[in-house]
């Protein structure tokens, strides 16, 4: 047997990757198979029934296309990586999704894709309308608001609008959530399912919604125009306008559709209207388009005749299960108003039990704080009737402080008194004094006068008996005896001595009498200033004593103060005393 005649063994499986809208799975698929059975065993283990929307897309060159179920999978221009890659997607659109989706998990598979493409801005969507859906996302993925557990920035990591809408206000990633959130919190009690199918619901009257856009050209040259293939029928577009399509075609208006090669031939019902000829870029694409056309038509008669005993069975289970699910979700409700209603009641009863701790508590150290303050105010009586008997000790000794105090300013009025009287008298000698002393001075002019005229007459008689002594001088040096006495009648200057001997014993007695006044003048005035430096002493000793007084007054004055007393008005006057004492004694320096 030749080496060379052996064939290569072929392998007998394939792999192949399914990616769906929320899960990844790997199958091991065997060479023959065609499209339908991979197609199949996707539904099975995803759990779809409804498989006539969904379809296994792939990506060929530059474009894409869904894989044939009556050709076997590596016939098809599939990719030839390992695994071979396929898209799980809706394919065909129903026309109103609340009558025409029956399972939940198509329902699901729905809201999922169309999310997508919203998110993708592959189906534009207002911003109004971006946050209205994103609310019912929300409300699909999280379950009812909370506001104890869905605090600010739950959101944060959620893609919930087009960035063409976040881009289009100047708005922050907090002002988006709250907004999003006030319309969220509005949709307390709606389940998953019913939140996605309103979701659903808004989308399906979006213009986009489900339209499939090709590029196609009139003719062959020019005359850009876009194809859009939907559940209502065909539309075309203008290059820059996919919302509002120029022509439209129902599918209850065509007739025939047919392509030869790269053009497409469009047949109105009415043979009175006219054809309308297209043409596109690849032959690919063309049959796509007719892939697309041939399912959205076959749907749209589908939705008009009587469902088939399959769906009619699958939307009784899907009522009866939906009826199931509503019954469970009141029963669910029921059980989580009644544990809400017990949680709050036990919060309710924990609050009023922490309230009632805090309430004894706060009595117990209200007890304790009256305990401690009736301690303190006894103890404070204590201290205020020691501090009252000790007031009255010093309010009685105030008392005899206070008499002791009048008693020394009586004495103090009656020394004052004296005083006045004896400086009043002090006035009057120093007065009598002072006239005496000018009488005196007068009397000692006039004596000073008498004994100048004295001097001068004894000067004279001296001056006489000198010139008499020298003429009888030689006489008695003559007859060296002495005369015999003269007698007064022969001589003539006996009247002279006898006049001498008088004007001696004149003066002399002038003399005394003057040194007498002196000496008596003398004593006199020491006499007097014995009695201004002993009336100055006691006006020093007063004004010594005043101060005492007037230091024990305003002590007295802080102490009645202090305790409540009035002070005595008699310590009033006690500077007015002081300012007479001192005014007096400047008078009595002067004299």
């Amino acid at each position: 047997m030749s080496i060379l005649g052996l064939k290569k063994k072929q392998p007998k499986t394939f792999k192949v990757k399914v990616i769906t809208m929320d899960a990844e799975m790997e199958f091991s698929c065997e060479v023959k198979w065609k499209g339908k059975d991979l197609f199949d065993l996707v539904c099975r283990t995803v759990g779809l029934r409804e498989t006539w929307f969904f379809g296994l897309r792939y990506t060929v060159k530059d474009t894409y296309a869904w894989l044939k179920q009556e050709k076997r999978v590596l016939d098809q221009e599939v990719p030839k990586d390992s695994p071979i890659m396929f898209h799980f997607l809706a394919k065909f659109f129903p026309e109103k999704v609340e009558e025409e989706l029956v399972q939940e998990i198509t329902q699901h598979l729905f809201f999922l894709q169309v999310k997508k493409q919203i998110l993708d801005e592959e189906i534009f969507c207002s911003p109004e309308a971006s946050v209205l859906l994103a609310s019912y996302a929300v409300q699909a993925k999280y379950g009812d608001y909370d506001p104890n557990f869905h605090k600010p920035g739950f959101l944060a990591q959620d893609e919930l609008l087009p960035k063409r809408v976040l881009m289009q206000y100047q708005m922050t990633a907090d002002m988006w959530e709250e907004k999003i959130t006030a319309w969220y919190a509005e949709h307390r009690g709606i389940a998953r399912d019913e939140a996605e199918m309103e979701y659903l619901k808004i989308a399906q009257d979006l213009e986009m919604y489900g339209v499939s856009y090709f590029h196609i050209t009139q003719n062959k040259r020019d005359t850009d125009l876009l194809l859009g293939v939907d559940a209502q029928g065909l539309h075309i577009y203008s290059p820059n306008n996919k919302l509002n399509p120029n022509k439209s075609f129902p599918w209850s208006g065509i007739r025939n559709i047919s392509y030869s090669e790269k053009e497409f031939t469009i047949k109105p019902l009415d043979k009175k209207k006219d054809v309308f000829k297209f043409y596109s870029s690849q032959l690919r694409v063309n049959k796509l388009i007719l892939q697309l056309c041939i399912g959205n038509h076959d749907l749209f008669m589908r939705r008009r005749k009587v469902d088939s005993i399959e769906v009619q069975q699958m939307k009784s289970q899907a009522k009866e299960e939906k009826a199931r699910k509503k019954m469970e979700r009141q029963i669910l409700a029921r059980e989580k108003q009644m544990r809400e209603e017990a949680e709050r009641a036990k919060e309710e009863m924990e609050r009023r039990l922490f309230q009632l701790q805090d309430e004894a508590r706060l009595a117990n150290e209200a007890l304790l704080r009256s305990e401690e303050t009736a301690d303190l105010l006894a103890e404070k009586a204590q201290i205020a009737e020691e501090e009252a008997k000790l007031l009255a000790h010093k309010a009685a000794e105030a008392e005899q402080e206070r008499q002791r105090l009048e008693v020394t300013a009586m004495k103090t009025k009656e020394e004052k008194r004296l005083m006045e009287q004896k400086m009043r008298e002090a006035e009057q000698l120093a007065v009598k004094l002072v006239e005496q002393s000018e009488r005196r001075l007068k009397e000692a002019d006039h004596l000073k006068q008498d004994l100048t005229e004295a001097k001068d007459a004894e000067r004279r008689a001296k001056q006489k008996l000198l010139e008499i002594t020298k003429t009888t001088y030689p006489l008695i040096a003559a007859y060296s005896t002495p005369p015999a006495p003269p007698e007064p009648a022969d001589f003539g200057y006996e009247p002279a001595a006898s006049r001498l001997d008088f004007k001696d014993s004149d003066m002399k007695r002038l003399s005394m009498e003057i040194e007498r006044e002196r000496l008596e003048y003398m004593e006199k005035s020491k006499h007097l200033q014995d009695q201004l430096k002993e009336l100055k002493t006691e006006i020093e000793s007063l004004k010594l004593e005043e101060q005492q007084q007037q230091h024990q007054a305003n002590m007295y004055s802080l102490h009645n103060e202090a305790r409540g007393y009035v002070q005595d008005p008699l310590y009033i006057s006690h500077s007015n005393r002081n300012s007479a004492y001192m005014s007096q004694m400047a008078f009595f320096e002067e004299v």
